[in-house]
């Protein structure tokens, strides 16, 4: 097991009826005014937004708001929330919404303590050191940016897609309520299962031996969103479905499923270059490309994939041919991936992938041929081209 530290200070406030707590837990944060970021409809449809306003105004903490944050979440909209938070006098930023809004809330309160461009803190020319406090009021189980360091954003100019790490913007707390996600349709539900078990994934396939504890949460949380999503398929509004998947979205992508171990990341990069180009849903393209980064990479630690295969999917150990074990095991998560309504391939996107298309997308997966990828396995442009052609 490697060195490591474990950090997860957000305040998380589970269970029905919690948006109702949220002016108190701002006051709490010493909040007095708030940028409340949303995305496009439902937090307005469910009257969501509406309690979350009438619990800021009881509180008697004053706020602006802003809509219109969309799936992979756009630069130009960071901009307007940044240039309106600091016009206003904005002390705390409240995202209502999935991850989309979070990440950029995130990129927001980054923004209004950064002299320059916050763009270039995605391109790594700068480093963060402030940023305005924020808390979440979460509605869909997915990112695990509730609870995360992380944020992705996408320039329009270029569609270039990039993420970033900062302490800084772990949100302050987390208001978790189920039953926000009973309205979700059932794509947007299975996508973001499959979110919530490759942030866990992403850290499982490591070449670090001695893992055991972290193995077994990894395993028990890749185990559980798989029964809670076949159960939430037939029932939508199953509570307790609701409330295992919901929970499992933050602790898979708080540190706790990776303690001791570095992570591998491949597919989240390889995805990110595909929601860039053709702004496809986050989950749906982890699990198109999945099962061809496995069977590009696998050779690298046979025993790593087939005690995913033993202890997650129940595939029986062959001991006369254990890639045998692994290779059913790899068939198995893209057989569950079907059972839930999820693309196994670029083409069940919808998206018609050409040889042109496979080498722009490795070119900028490289950063312009300045990087590899991966963990298990180190990838260049060319191996990233052959897994796009493999998923294609």
């Amino acid at each position: 097991m490697m060195n490591f530290q474990y950090y997860a200070p957000t305040q998380v406030v589970f269970g029905k009826d919690t948006e109702t707590q949220v002016g108190e837990l701002i006051k709490a944060q010493n909040g007095t005014k708030v940028l409340v970021h949303y995305g496009t409809g439902s937090v307005i449809r469910t009257g969501l937004l509406d309690r979350v306003c009438a619990s800021l105004n009881e509180a008697g903490i004053p706020y602006v708001s802003l809509g219109g944050a969309v799936p992979n979440p756009r630069l130009s909209l960071v901009y307007e929330g940044i240039e309106l938070a600091k016009k206003e006098g904005v002390n705390f930023i409240l995202a209502v919404g999935g991850g989309s809004a979070i990440d950029s809330a995130k990129a927001i309160a980054l923004g209004m303590k950064y002299e320059g461009d916050v763009w270039d803190l995605y391109l790594k020319k700068s480093q963060a050191k402030a940023g305005t406090p924020l808390g979440v009021v979460l509605t869909i189980a997915a990112t695990g940016s509730e609870m995360s360091d992380s944020t992705v954003i996408t320039n329009e100019e270029g569609w270039l897609k990039r993420g970033l790490h900062s302490a800084l913007i772990r949100p302050r707390f987390a208001v978790m309520n189920p039953e926000l996600t009973y309205t979700l349709p059932e794509y947007q539900t299975m996508s973001g299962c499959v979110d919530i078990m490759m942030h866990t994934l992403e850290r499982y396939f490591s070449h670090e031996m001695n893992t055991e504890l972290t193995d077994y949460l990894a395993e028990g949380l890749l185990k559980t969103v798989m029964h809670a999503a076949k159960i939430l398929l037939k029932d939508p509004k199953n509570y307790e479905a609701r409330a295992e998947v919901l929970w499992a979205g933050s602790l898979s992508h708080n540190g706790l499923t990776g303690c001791g171990r570095t992570g591998d990341w491949a597919c989240h990069q390889l995805e990110h270059e595909l929601g860039g180009m053709f702004d496809v849903a986050h989950g749906a393209g982890l699990s198109a490309v999945w099962g061809s980064w496995a069977r590009y990479v696998y050779h690298s630690d046979v025993a790593r994939f087939a005690k995913f295969a033993v202890n997650v999917m129940g595939i029986p150990y062959d001991y006369a041919d254990p890639e045998k074990t692994v290779l059913e095991g790899i068939e198995a998560l893209e057989n569950f991936f079907r059972s839930i309504r999820m693309p196994v391939s670029i083409t069940e996107l919808g998206v018609e992938l050409g040889e042109d298309q496979m080498k722009e997308l490795a070119y900028k997966c490289t950063y312009m041929e300045t990087r590899t990828i991966g963990g298990i396995q180190k990838l260049g442009k060319e191996d990233i081209e052959k897994i796009y052609r493999m998923a294609k």
